[in-house]
């Protein structure tokens, strides 16, 4: 009885968070939202009640705020922000780096505050295959630009080509150059907000004289091409040698 008590009076409580954080009296830590440099980010508050007065911060700075029915912006927010008068939604226009921090959203109509924290990207380039002979075997990189530095931490990297390789996230792979090459393989570099993919072809890695399979197979042609340069040589000797046969001339 005691277990089935303390069951129900757990199951209680789960039900009175999940109706208070339903209708927006409970907020979670800071929510993250990635933005698009030069573009738009909309903070969505889930509040199902009318706000009549909202108050918006970046950090303890004023961005936004309504109050007895009249809107004002600050800073470098102005003429850059729109607020949903109904929700509390607060979209920011025209993002710049300076833009990323936390924001919280303040209302005398909820009992806690809602806070966003705000990445600011810049689009994702292409990344770059290089590939090197290391030890026998083929090492294939796949890098962004050093020159991207806009959270190069959130970058994940992701392989595709039929062998057992590829199934690593990693930005490294090795191939042994004497096991069968695949003929393309593909290197997926993505964010929270873009993916960008790039490929190489493993064979061009490979000088014309460092794989042994393609060596091996040219020393027999090259032996067959000089054994038959000799033979039509020495041919070609003997029959300029001959003297012709001048006795049935008269």
């Amino acid at each position: 009885m005691v277990a089935g008590s303390d069951a129900g009076r757990a199951l209680g409580v789960l039900g009175v968070f999940c109706l208070l954080r339903c209708f927006g009296f409970i907020s979670c830590s800071s929510q993250q939202t990635y933005g698009i440099l030069h573009k738009n980010v909309t903070f969505h508050v889930p509040s199902n009640i009318p706000l009549t007065e909202i108050l918006w911060k970046k950090q303890k700075d004023k961005v936004a705020e309504r109050e007895n029915s009249e809107f004002r912006a600050f800073s470098s927010f102005k003429n850059r922000v729109y607020l949903d008068t109904v929700s509390g939604s607060l979209t920011i226009y025209n993002l710049t780096l300076s833009d990323e921090d936390e924001y919280e959203m303040e209302s005398p109509n909820i009992t806690d505050t809602m806070k966003f924290f705000l990445y600011v990207l810049e689009p994702l380039p292409s990344p770059t295959l290089t590939c090197a002979l290391t030890n026998g075997s083929i090492e294939v990189q796949c890098m962004i630009s050093e020159h991207y530095n806009t959270h190069p931490q959130l970058n994940t990297y992701a392989w595709d080509c039929p062998l057992e390789q590829c199934k690593h996230n990693s930005t490294r792979i090795y191939f042994k150059m004497e096991n069968d090459l695949p003929q393309k393989v593909q290197c997926t570099a993505s964010n929270p907000l873009f993916k960008r993919t790039s490929s190489i072809i493993p064979e061009t890695c490979i000088p014309s004289s460092g794989h042994s399979r393609h060596r091996y197979a040219l020393i027999p042609a090259a032996s067959a091409l000089i054994v038959t340069c000799v033979v039509l040589y020495v041919r070609g000797t003997r029959k300029c040698g001959r003297k012709p046969d001048r006795s049935n001339s008269n």
